[in-house]
């Protein structure tokens, strides 16, 4: 077969973090593969992930961090390529690298060390690459699948679509992923921005977004809508505390971003403003002073200037009763805000939703629809927290579906 360049035993659809780590793992199992990609280069969000450093793991990740409309499916596969088998690769390699906070795992130098890795993998695999590629039509034959492409026909036994999700247009993402899995009969869980900025209303707008550049650290929440035509018991979304910082034209930061991927367009957020923390404590002292100086300087412990000047202007008529004290303490701890939506997909680190994981093999990421199609990573409705979750999710689903080809 290997004067045949049009027959392979795999072919893997998108040359990023899954796709490159599916091909090189396929082809050490001797599997003639070929990655393809539509870009001009192999990699590209891993280069501009982390500030250019790329978060590639997260020593924290289990499956509980990551959003899903099957909250169980990635278990199988996060048990079978762990955190600590990324970072021994990347100690293969002699990338070094360090923990940022949070159990952030960052390379010490640059990204394009992670994209080299895969690189080298690939091409000790024997895996055939080839760039500036655009698939048209992927059928069934008789064994196996048939693709055409602006570069010619290929026959091949499997196919993996590892083609990401909708967000970062400008590098590329399309929707052809999901296009190719409903094809093949699948079922999408309706893809929206995650890790993404929130936009405010105008009056919303007006009130706080004159302070971007704000920053300070707060315990957050995002809210779908209530529905009452839905009476069954609503889960408690997960908490993140880190930063919020305030943008022209809304919110952002590390806790809004994790938010975010919660929230759905007519629900909240809510910000606890002061986590762990009693700020009106000191006014209910018996001969404490009760009024706006001492409220200010009590909000300064805990926020910039000038948020705590604007949350005192911003408040109704004081009522410096112990019941008002604890009411604007309350307020405190439960900032709530509907947002009119996001930055959307141009500014969204991930996708959430995506394939139906109902329809997939948790083992094998196989589907159960068709034999030999294969999906891996952000195309699929599994969605992890801000800060190498994804990259995880990544390696660990690529290895699931390369260890099985």
């Amino acid at each position: 077969m290997a004067d045949r360049t049009n027959e392979f035993d795999v072919v893997v659809l998108g040359a990023g973090a899954a796709g490159m780590m599916c091909a090189f793992e396929a082809g050490r199992r001797g599997r003639r593969v070929l990655l393809l990609d539509n870009g001009d280069k192999v990699g590209r969000k891993i280069l501009i992930s982390g500030g250019g450093r790329c978060n590639f793991t997260n020593i924290h990740a289990k499956p509980e961090n990551y959003l899903s409309e099957n909250p169980h499916f990635a278990r199988s596969a996060m048990a079978r390529f762990t955190p600590a088998d990324m970072v021994a690769l990347v100690q293969k390699h002699g990338i070094r690298y360090h923990e940022k906070t949070l159990g952030q795992l960052f390379c010490d130098d640059s990204a394009r060390q992670v994209v080299v890795l895969l690189e080298t993998e690939c091409k000790e695999a024997g895996v055939v690459t080839r760039c500036g590629v655009n698939v048209g039509t992927v059928t069934r034959e008789a064994i196996g699948f048939k693709l055409t492409t602006d570069a010619g026909e290929l026959h091949c036994g499997a196919v993996v679509v590892a083609t990401g999700g909708l967000s970062i247009p400008k590098m590329g993402a399309t929707a052809f992923g999901y296009e190719l899995a409903k094809q093949f009969g699948h079922s999408v869980i309706d893809p929206r921005a995650g890790l993404v900025p929130l936009v405010f209303g105008v009056e919303d707008r007006e009130r706080w977004c004159d302070l971007a550049g704000v920053a300070f650290e707060v315990v957050a929440r995002g809210e779908s809508p209530t529905k009452d035509d839905k009476p069954k018991k609503k889960l408690r979304t997960p908490e993140f505390r880190e930063a919020l910082l305030v943008t022209h034209r809304g919110v952002s930061g590390p806790a809004v971003l994790q938010a975010s991927s919660y929230w759905r367009p007519g629900g909240t957020v809510t910000f606890d403003v002061a986590p762990g923390r009693e700020v009106f404590r000191p006014l209910l002292d018996k001969n404490a002073r009760r009024d706006e100086a001492s409220l200010f300087a009590a909000l300064r412990g805990v926020l910039p200037q000038r948020m705590a000047e604007r949350w005192v202007a911003t408040l109704p008529e004081h009522d410096w009763t112990n019941a008002g004290l604890a009411r604007l303490e309350s307020e405190l701890h439960a900032w709530t805000l509907r947002p009119d939506g996001s930055e959307g997909f141009a500014k969204a680190e991930v996708t959430v939703g995506g394939v139906n994981t109902d329809e997939l093999n948790s083992q094998t990421m196989e589907s159960k629809r068709v034999k030999g199609l294969y999906l891996i990573g952000e195309v699929v409705d599994v969605t992890g927290w801000l800060g190498g979750y994804n990259f995880q999710w990544a390696w660990a689903s690529a290895v699931a579906a390369g260890r099985s080809l």
